[in-house]
C-alpha cells in the first residue's frame, strides 16, 4: 500500500515539471488515424486473455455444434413432411389412399423436438457466453490495473489521463460486449456454412453448384467492406478516449471556466471533438451497413436461380417438391451465416481497435526491475545522498546536472529557485519515481535503485499544496497513512496534526464523508488532515511543499504548529516558494538550471548577498508594499 500511496500523492509534486505539458499535448491536435497496427497479434492476445477458461470453451464449441447441427436438420424434416402430404394427396387423387397422419404426426412431432433441443442448447450456450466473457474481462481489468500500478510516472506524465480512463473502462466494455456477441457466433456461423453444405449436396449436388454461384460475390463484397472500415473503427475509439478526457478535464476545471468566461472555447473543442467523433461513428457504420443489402440483393438473386432450376428438376421427376422445399431453406441458412460472418468481422474492427489501445496499457514500458536481491539499510535514520547526480526528462537535455548534496539525519534542507529550477524533479528522484542518469542516491548508506521501492517509499510522508483525499470518512483518509492504524492512533495523530477540533465538531466527527475531492471542507481543513495522515505513517523523510500558501492567517498558524510537530526528530525536504518560511533550515540550497548556485544557511546566504539575497529581499519588499 504504501508503494500506492506515495504514488498516488506524487500527481501533485509534478506540476511544474514536463507532465502537465505532455498531459496537455495528449488532448491536442488532431489525432492522425490509421488502422489496426497488427490485427492478428492483437486478436491473439486477446485469446490469451481466455486461455484459463478454455474447459468451459471446450464445452461451449460442443453447444455451439450440437446446436448447429439440429437446426440443420429442421429443414430436411421439415421437407419429409412436405413430401409425404404431397405424396399423400396424389394418392388420394388417384384413388390409391391419402396422407398417413400418423407417420405426419411423428414428423411433426420430431420437428418440434428439435426446435425445442435448440432453444436449450442456445440457451445454455449464452449463458455459459456470458459468464466466459465476464470473468475473461474480470481478468483483463485486473491486468490492466496492476499494471498501471508498475508503470513509471513518465508514462501518466505523458498521457491523458482522461484517454487512460477511456481505455480502463470504455475500450475493455467494447471488448466485454464483442467476445458476448461475437465469437462464439463467428464458430457457430462457420460450423453452419459446413454442416449446410453438406445438406444442399445430399439434396441435390447440381443445385447446389445453382445456389454457390453468388456466395463469391458475397465474400468479396464483406472482405472488401471490412478492410475499408477497420480505420474508422480505430479512429472512433481513439476520438471517444480523445472526448472522455476533454470533458474529464472541463468538467474538473468547471469553476475556473466559469471565473475567465471561457465557456464558448471549451465548447467549441468539446464540439470539435464530439465532430470528429462522429464523423469517424458515421463512417464506420454507414459503411459496414451497406453491406446488408449487397448482399441481401445477391442473395436473392441466388434464390431466383434456385427456384427457376429447382422447378425445373421437379418437372424432370429428379427432385421432390419438399427437397426442393428444404434446399430453399439450407440457401437461406447459408446466405445467413455469410451475412452473420460479415456482421461479425465489422464488430471484430472495434473489438480490436479497442483490444489494441488496452494492449498498448499493458504493453507499456514498466518501471525498471527492482534488484534482486533487493539491499535494506542496517540503520533507518533518514540520511540522504545525491553523489554527482545528473538527470534529463530527454536525452539531450539536463535538466538536474552534477548535484552533489549530504543531508544527515534530522536536518531540514529547502530548496528554492525559480519555476524550473529543479527543485520537484530532485524530489521525484530521491523517491525513485524517475531514475538518475548518471550519479546515485543513497539513503542510509544504500543506493535507492538497490531497495524495493515500497520500502524505499515507506520511508517518505508527503504534505503537499495541492491536497490529496479520497471520498470516504475523515477516519479512513488519515488511516491511509497506515492501514493498520487504531480509531484511538488516528485521533491522537489528527490531536498533533490541530485537527481534532473542527473534526469532533462535523456531523459525525470521524466518520463524516468528504465528497470527490474533499470539497465539503476548508482547504485548511483538507491539510490539516493530510498532515494528520503523514503523522500517523510515522516517515523517517518528510517531503513538504509550502502548505499554508492558501490559507487564512489563523489557519497558517495552526498549519505551522502542526507542521513543527510533524518535523520532530526527520529528515525534512522544503520546497520553498515564500522564503520567509525557511529562515531556520539547516541548508538552503539555491538552484538554477539543475544547479546548486548557492547553499547555506539564512543569515549566512544573506550576509554574502548574493541571487539568495536578492530574490529574499525582493520577496520581502513586495510583502510589505502589500501589507
Amino acid at each position: 500500500m504504501a508503494d500506492n500511496r506515495t504514488t498516488s500523492s506524487s500527481a501533485s509534486t509534478t506540476r511544474s515539471g514536463p507532465g502537465m505539458g505532455g498531459r496537455r499535448g495528449g488532448r491536442g491536435g488532431r489525432m492522425i488515424i490509421s488502422k489496426p497496427k497488427d490485427f492478428k497479434g492483437t486478436f491473439k492476445k486477446l485469446m490469451a486473455f481466455m486461455r484459463p477458461h478454455w474447459g468451459g470453451i471446450a464445452l461451449l464449441i460442443l453447444l455451439a455444434s450440437a446446436t448447429t447441427m439440429a437446426s440443420s436438420v429442421s429443414p430436411k424434416i421439415m421437407g419429409s413432411a412436405t413430401n409425404e402430404i404431397v405424396r399423400g394427396a396424389t394418392a388420394a387423387l388417384n384413388g390409391q389412399g391419402g396422407i398417413d397422419f400418423g407417420v405426419l404426426g411423428r414428423i411433426l412431432a420430431l420437428l418440434m423436438g428439435v426446435y425445442l433441443l435448440t432453444s436449450l442448447l442456445r440457451y445454455a450456450q449464452n449463458f455459459l457466453m456470458a459468464g466466459i466473457s465476464q470473468r475473461t474481462m474480470f481478468d483483463m481489468r485486473e491486468a490492466v490495473d496492476q499494471k498501471l500500478a508498475r508503470l513509471p510516472l513518465q508514462y501518466y506524465d505523458t498521457h491523458a489521463y482522461g484517454d487512460i480512463l477511456s481505455r480502463v473502462t470504455n475500450d475493455v466494455d467494447t471488448v466485454s460486449d464483442s467476445l458476448q456477441s461475437s465469437i462464439i457466433s463467428a464458430f457457430r456461423a462457420v460450423l453452419s456454412v459446413v454442416i449446410t453444405l453438406v445438406m444442399m449436396v445430399t439434396i441435390s449436388p447440381a443445385l447446389t453448384l445453382v445456389g454457390l454461384v453468388t456466395v463469391p460475390l458475397t465474400l468479396y463484397f464483406s472482405i472488401t467492406v471490412v478492410r475499408r472500415t477497420q480505420k474508422f473503427f480505430k479512429g472512433q475509439q481513439a476520438a471517444m478516449g480523445r472526448l472522455s478526457g476533454y470533458i474529464e478535464e472541463m468538467y474538473t476545471a468547471h469553476s475556473v471556466i466559469k471565473a475567465y468566461s471561457g465557456e464558448e472555447n471549451a465548447n467549441a473543442q468539446f464540439r470539435e471533438i464530439n465532430e470528429e467523433l462522429r464523423t469517424y461513428g458515421q463512417k464506420a457504420q454507414f459503411i459496414s451497413g451497406v453491406i446488408s443489402p449487397i448482399v441481401g440483393f445477391i442473395g436473392n438473386v441466388g434464390y431466383v436461380l434456385v427456384t427457376v432450376v429447382g422447378a425445373w428438376f421437379i418437372l424432370d421427376g429428379t427432385l421432390l417438391i419438399g427437397d426442393l422445399q428444404a434446399f430453399i431453406r439450407y440457401l437461406r441458412q447459408l446466405s445467413d451465416p455469410i451475412n452473420e460472418t460479415a456482421g461479425i468481422m465489422n464488430v471484430l474492427q472495434s473489438t480490436v481497435a479497442a483490444a489494441e489501445r488496452i494492449f498498448e496499457v499493458l504493453d507499456a514500458e514498466e518501471e525498471v526491475p527492482e534488484k534482486s536481491p533487493a539491499l535494506l539499510p542496517e540503520q533507518n535514520t533518514g540520511l540522504v545522498e545525491l553523489n554527482h547526480v545528473q538527470f534529463g526528462y530527454e536525452p539531450e537535455t539536463k535538466v538536474i546536472q552534477d548535484l552533489d548534496i549530504r543531508v544527515k539525519a534530522g536536518e531540514q534542507v529547502a530548496l528554492v529557485g525559480e519555476t524550473g529550477a529543479g527543485k520537484t524533479t530532485i524530489v521525484n528522484l530521491i523517491m525513485r519515481f524517475y531514475d538518475v542518469t548518471q550519479g546515485a542516491i543513497c539513503i542510509d548508506g544504500v543506493d535507492i535503485r538497490d531497495m524495493p521501492r515500497a520500502a524505499l517509499r515507506e520511508k517518505f510522508g508527503m504534505v503537499l499544496q495541492d491536497t490529496w483525499l479520497f471520498k470516504g470518512s475523515i477516519m479512513e483518509n488519515i488511516r491511509y497513512g497506515r492501514l493498520d492504524a487504531t480509531d484511538e492512533e488516528v485521533i491522537q495523530a489528527a490531536q498533533q496534526a490541530y485537527a481534532h477540533g473542527f473534526i469532533t465538531q462535523l456531523p459525525g466527527g470521524y466518520e463524516f464523508l468528504l465528497s470527490e475531492d474533499a470539497l465539503n471542507i476548508s482547504q485548511g481543513q483538507r491539510q490539516l488532515i493530510t498532515i494528520a495522515r503523514a503523522i500517523i505513517s510515522d516517515p523517517e523523510i518528510l517531503i513538504l511543499d509550502e502548505a499554508t500558501s492558501s490559507v487564512d492567517t489563523r489557519t497558517e498558524v495552526l498549519i505551522q504548529k502542526a507542521m513543527k510537530n510533524l518535523m520532530q526528530g526527520r529528515t525534512v525536504f522544503v520546497i520553498a516558494h515564500r522564503l520567509s518560511t525557511i529562515r531556520d533550515s539547516d541548508i538552503i540550497l539555491l538552484l538554477e538550471n539543475g544547479h546548486i548556485a548557492e547553499q547555506g544557511r539564512h543569515a549566512e546566504l544573506l550576509e554574502r548577498g548574493g541571487a539568495y539575497a536578492r530574490l529574499y529581499n525582493s520577496q520581502f519588499e513586495f510583502e510589505n508594499r502589500a501589507v
